[in-house]
């Protein structure tokens, strides 16, 4: 089971944002690659809680986390950080170490200190699941446009940074000499610039191409749910890293069941003669038909309940319950003989309501659905 981004921190889930920060850059300073070379555990920490950190320092990520744990960003290669490198880690918390590595907050020459790593821009995709495949899960192939590097594309090291990705200057100060660095703006931070290019590339060396991404969608997901797929939005000139391709949930209506949560409702309309005589009547649910049996005088508003026949949870908790609604359909139109049949039954004592202490009424039966 995947370690607890709370416990990897070792804060509480109520921990504040500085909290969580103060918490990441210790840890990230005990295991930094730096002070422990050539050792892949500490490496591994390392990793971890920038993993960790990833998620819990975003409001939004650290929401779904909170709602869905490890599986909000799970299925197939998409991860809250699953999947960072090096390269990864300095690019997005290089500026949390400060001066403790490589002179001035890197690694191995990443960082405030060093060259900057380019990360290509992500792309974002809208997907859209029938109910039946948020309840199973389904691997989705689709068609994505990125930008690559193109064929005959080539790179030299740029001549404004000297391949160091980052220009410094020193300024006179009434306080005395200042010096500052900021990303080259001749090769964006990436100390290499285009050498040679086909014609139809981009200026960066880029060019536009389709290519088709399977993605693995877990069972459970919600609407508006985001997945990352790491690697598969457009590359990075030079030796950049390739941005990540995110993929919105949507998730289409089904026409006859709703959805709550992971439960499911079914409204089922009954006629007055198998409300009386009571039937057995096939339904629709997510992993196919079922057939149910309703009891002799059934009283409408009744709820059956399905176990298991709902929407598996998020994060691996079993199943939501398929809930019917029984209606009872009371015929609008009737001819004489009906007619004649239902006056005599007015006197009838069989025909009397007699509510018991067993038949719920409709405010305790929407409590009950609640609680």
């Amino acid at each position: 089971m995947k370690e607890d981004y709370y416990d990897i921190l070792g804060v509480s889930k109520g921990a504040t944002s500085s909290e969580i920060k103060k918490a990441y850059r210790k840890m990230a300073l005990k295991y930094h690659p730096d002070k422990n070379p050539d050792n892949k555990e500490a490496e591994e920490k390392f990793k971890k809680a920038a993993e960790a950190y990833e998620v819990l320092s975003d409001a939004d990520k650290k929401a779904r986390y909170d709602q869905f744990g490890h599986q909000a960003f799970e299925g197939g290669g998409f991860g809250g950080g699953g999947g960072m490198n090096m390269d990864d880690i300095f690019s997005q918390f290089g500026d949390i170490f400060g001066g403790a590595f490589a002179g001035g907050g890197g690694f191995s020459g990443f960082g405030g200190g060093g060259r900057r790593v380019v990360k290509g821009s992500n792309l974002r995709i809208r997907v859209t699941l029938s109910l039946e495949d948020v309840a199973n899960g389904v691997e989705k192939k689709i068609k994505v446009k990125r930008k690559l590097k193109a064929d005959g594309t080539t790179y030299k090291t740029c001549t404004t940074c000297n391949g160091i990705g980052q220009v410094t200057k020193v300024t006179n100060t009434i306080l005395g000499r200042m010096q500052t660095s900021a990303p080259c703006q001749t090769c964006g931070g990436s100390g290499q610039i285009i050498d040679k290019k086909p014609a139809d590339a981009d200026a960066h060396g880029l060019k536009v191409s389709e290519e088709t991404v399977a993605v693995k969608i877990p069972a459970g997901v919600v609407d508006g749910m985001q997945l990352k797929v790491t690697g598969k939005g457009n590359e990075a000139p030079g030796n950049g890293i390739s941005g990540d391709l995110l993929v919105v949930i949507a998730e289409e209506e089904h026409p006859n069941l709703k959805r709550e949560g992971d439960n499911l409702h079914y409204d089922m309309y009954v006629s007055l003669p198998d409300a009386v005589l009571g039937t057995s009547k096939e339904i629709d649910t997510v992993t196919g038909k079922v057939r149910i049996k309703i009891e002799a005088g059934v009283q409408s508003g009744k709820i059956l309940r399905l176990r298991g026949k709902g929407i598996p949870s998020i994060n691996g908790y079993g199943k939501g319950d398929l809930l019917v609604h029984i209606n009872v359909w009371t015929p609008k139109t009737l001819n004489k003989k009906q007619k004649e049949f239902f006056e005599s039954m007015r006197t009838d004592e069989h025909f009397e309501p007699k509510p018991e202490s067993s038949d719920k009424s409709f405010f305790e039966k929407v409590k009950d659905m609640f609680s």
